[in-house]
């Protein structure tokens, strides 16, 4: 019998509650980037304009919001291909996602110590980078 936070984990955010999340992972990006890994979590959900709980709920460790934002900024990077490529000539497209690569390896080179903790502790993590 699956317990209620499996059952929470399937089902689909509330639209505020993906909005959230989504200003979660923006802000925790932008903080990791600035400060590494050891961005002050209270400071990202500030910027977030959520409170701490949230963060929390949402995030139960430092290590949750390092792997989600990997896995954000990787899911962006990725889904910006075709869509640059449909928006605009392929030269300008290129350009413009090299761009967004360089500020994603930005963000993960910032967060390589928690990235490397992460990866060691999940191998399903590891085999999708």
């Amino acid at each position: 019998m699956e317990d209620r936070k499996d059952q929470r984990k399937r089902r689909p955010l509330r639209a505020d509650a993906r909005l959230n999340e989504d200003r979660l992972l923006e802000a925790a990006a932008r903080a990791f980037a600035r400060d590494g890994a050891e961005a002050q979590l209270k400071a990202i959900a500030q910027d977030a304009g959520v409170g701490i709980g949230t963060l929390y709920r949402r995030f139960p460790s430092r290590e949750r919001l390092v792997e989600a934002t990997y896995r954000n900024e990787t899911t962006k990077l990725c889904a910006a291909a075709p869509d640059l490529l449909a928006s605009s000539p392929a030269d300008e497209a290129l350009r413009a996602w090299m761009d967004r690569f360089v500020d994603f390896i930005a963000t993960k080179h910032a967060m390589a110590d928690a990235l490397h903790a992460v990866l060691v502790a999940d191998g399903d993590l590891r085999m999708q980078t």
